[in-house]
């Protein structure tokens, strides 16, 4: 079994985060009447392109809408968002908690997207420098990787 590390109930559904993938379950009501008899929705967090959240007020429900490559998510706002598979409706009661799980899922695309340390550079270049010196690839090789491990 995955290792569920946030879980959030809106009206229409539930997200769990999850190490590397959002699952939007439909249970309830709710779910039936706004999704049918669809299953749970996984999206890969390295697949996640945008995430639209819209908060909710004392008048309307807020959503959490997620955009990935291939997808195609409503872009009419509330009123779409209701029947598209790729967003959860919650209320006042669960704003801070679908507010935590936005973060979250920001912080992981981060991390996916953060580049290398150099610590990681130096030791490519120092395993670099020693294929040079035993004769395994040309100088010529060596200046071209090592720019290429530089970004230059």
């Amino acid at each position: 079994m995955e290792e569920v590390i946030m879980s959030v109930k809106g009206v229409n559904g539930q997200i769990e985060l999850l190490p590397n993938k959002v699952r939007i379950k439909r249970k309830g009501a709710m779910g039936f009447l706004t999704q049918g008899l669809k299953g749970d929705k996984e999206i890969l967090i390295s697949q996640i392109s945008s995430i639209q959240f819209k908060k909710a007020t004392g008048f309307t429900n807020g959503y959490i809408q997620f955009a990935f490559i291939g997808g195609q998510e409503a872009k009419g706002g509330l009123f779409q968002a209701t029947q598209d598979e790729n967003t959860v409706m919650f209320n006042t009661f669960h704003k801070e908690e679908f507010q935590e799980l936005k973060e979250a899922i920001e912080q992981k695309l981060e991390e996916l997207h953060k580049p290398e340390s150099s610590s990681s550079h130096l030791n490519d270049l120092e395993k670099l420098a020693e294929l040079r010196d035993k004769g395994i690839i040309t100088e010529e090789e060596f200046n071209a990787k090592k720019k290429q491990i530089l970004g230059l």
